[in-house]
């Protein structure tokens, strides 16, 4: 269900400075850096890149992980993953959830289900999924599988929503 919320809200777009952070590395990171692996089910988006440091949406709250980081686990939620690369740039993310894992030697490996570039995100179909979810949520009997899917819906639109500072009420 998120990949079809995220592919309403996308648009299509890439750009040459992220294609070429997408480079695979087999160094050990520099000092201060990070090595980071971010996954999706079909896609690989980071193989071994040093980055400064990596924040998280952690379930039980947002986190930064840089290099030399406590080994950690920890589930996320719906939200923005931001990426802070050696050269001061950020990179965004809306994440569907998923989980990261720091281990020793300044490595974290990021999973998730879904991840859309925050900037490829249009705040218009965002915001027009969000109120037919809630129209759909207020018409859906109460407790049945539709209302339940519509709160998903309602959901994963706010979130995105929050990501991109929009207020979704």
């Amino acid at each position: 269900m998120f990949a079809q919320l995220a592919r309403r809200a996308a648009r299509p777009a890439a750009t040459a400075a992220a294609a070429a952070r997408r480079q695979f590395a087999d160094a050990a990171p520099a000092a201060g850096l990070m090595k980071l692996n971010f996954n999706l089910p079909q896609e690989t988006l980071y193989d071994s890149v040093n980055v400064k440091s990596v924040i998280v949406p952690g379930a039980t709250g947002e986190y930064e992980v840089t290099a030399d980081h406590v080994p950690i686990v920890a589930e996320m939620k719906a939200g923005m993953l931001t990426i802070n690369h050696e050269d001061g740039e950020e990179e965004k993310y809306f994440v569907a959830g998923g989980f990261s894992l720091t281990h020793e030697g300044s490595a974290t490996d990021i999973v998730c289900p879904e991840a859309v570039k925050l900037d490829d995100i249009d705040g218009a179909a965002v915001t027009k999924n969000f109120e037919a979810a809630k129209a759909k949520a207020a018409s859906a009997e109460a407790g049945s599988i539709e209302a339940a899917e519509a709160m998903i819906e309602v959901e994963t639109n706010r979130s995105m929503g929050n990501a991109l500072g929009m207020a979704m009420a």
